[in-house]
């Protein structure tokens, strides 16, 4: 378990993550986390949790307009 302060950085308040959680997440400096709630608190990913369900608009979207797309692919 690791824990940390709320700090101020600048006019605004941030955490510091220790190093073992970014190399957990495998992020980087730049890099976009993503914070979700669930009942048990807050998770934190550097995945999108949309991601999915875009993806799944735009398959069903893929095959409706399957030729549109292989003329714009030339």
């Amino acid at each position: 378990m690791y824990s940390t302060k709320v700090r101020r950085i600048g006019n605004s308040l941030g955490v510091i993550l220790p190093a073992e959680i970014l190399a957990r997440l495998r992020v980087t400096e730049g890099d976009r986390l993503f914070f979700t709630e669930d009942q048990d608190g807050a998770r934190i990913s550097p995945s999108d949790p949309d991601f999915e369900s875009v993806m799944e608009s735009f398959e069903v979207m893929r095959k409706q307009y399957r030729n549109a797309f292989r003329e714009l692919a030339k």
